[in-house]
């Protein structure tokens, strides 16, 4: 453990880096990952564009469940991982971060750029006519909507949906966008069979193009979406480290592979080469930075 480790040691010192994350990088902070240790793949399957835009009663279950999984997110705060990214961020030593996940963790933690590949669950889009609205508000329409909705939520999902029962989900009311008025209010977020914008792809693939190294966090890269830049920077012959808690569809393109928990990897490596580095917002004050 301790020689792969220094290997990362390495290729991070050497500046450079891309960092990209998922879902296995939030699992501190509470939300759940789909297919590692904590992994929900099982027994929750993710709501599809082709569903939410194609039947009303899935779309009224994924707001129903959505509107009370999106509290638990935005209360959740950066973890020890996302503050060591951070701090690696602050240093140099990583260029920039393009992140799989929709929680915001890694902008509250202090990071930037951040390309949240996915979106973010933070913001709502109108599919009819475009307008972009904050979370907090449709937050507040949706309570307006519906008094004395509430539930117990036992777990979050990565995609910020619970749990709900179905004579719960009946009386839920969504609501339209306000704008317009009749338009379908969607999280500005990429669903399953959903495509990502491809100038973000592209923005992404430059990254990855002009990287000295790139470090995977967290993700199993089980899905094409991530896993693309991983066979890119292979191609290209960039160097490939992946920090994760079991095995990757990118181990096969990997310099060096970590298999151990982040929140342990992480801060080591942040001591290791930057000592003298400040901490990033985390816990409770990465809390109110996120508002």
């Amino acid at each position: 453990m301790t020689q792969t480790i220094d290997a990362v040691a390495g290729l991070l010192a050497g500046g450079g880096v891309v960092v990209l994350s998922g879902a296995g990088l939030s699992t501190d902070s509470g939300i759940p990952d789909y297919r590692g240790p904590s992994g929900v793949a099982r027994r929750h399957t993710p709501m599809t564009f082709q569903a939410f835009t194609g039947d009303p009663a899935a779309r009224r279950r994924y707001w129903a469940r959505s509107h009370l999984g999106w509290r638990t997110i935005a209360r959740a705060a950066p973890n020890d991982g996302h503050a060591a990214v951070a701090r690696l961020q602050h240093a140099g030593l990583v260029d920039a971060v393009i992140t799989q996940n929709v929680d915001g963790l890694h902008t509250a933690a202090g990071s930037t750029p951040v390309v949240e590949l996915h979106g973010s669950l933070d913001a709502v889009v109108c599919l009819d006519c475009g307008d972009r609205t904050a979370r907090e508000e449709l937050d507040r329409r949706l309570r307006e909507a519906n008094p004395g909705f509430s539930a117990t939520v036992a777990a979050v999902n990565p995609d910020g949906d619970v749990d709900l029962p179905d004579a719960q989900v009946a009386r839920f009311r969504p609501v339209d966008c306000e704008r317009c008025r009749t338009g379908m209010l969607k999280p500005d977020v990429v669903f399953f069979g959903e495509t990502v914008p491809p100038a973000r792809v592209a923005a992404c693939f430059d990254l990855v193009q002009r990287a000295r190294a790139v470090l995977v966090l967290g993700s199993s890269l089980t899905v094409m979406s991530g896993r693309r830049f991983v066979i890119r920077a292979a191609k290209q012959g960039i160097p490939v480290a992946i920090v994760n808690q079991g095995p990757t569809r990118g181990d096969g393109y990997a310099t060096v592979r970590v298999d151990a928990p982040l929140g342990g990897v992480l801060p080591e490596l942040a001591d290791r080469l930057t000592p003298h580095a400040p901490l990033a917002a985390s816990g409770a004050d990465a809390a109110v930075t996120r508002g």
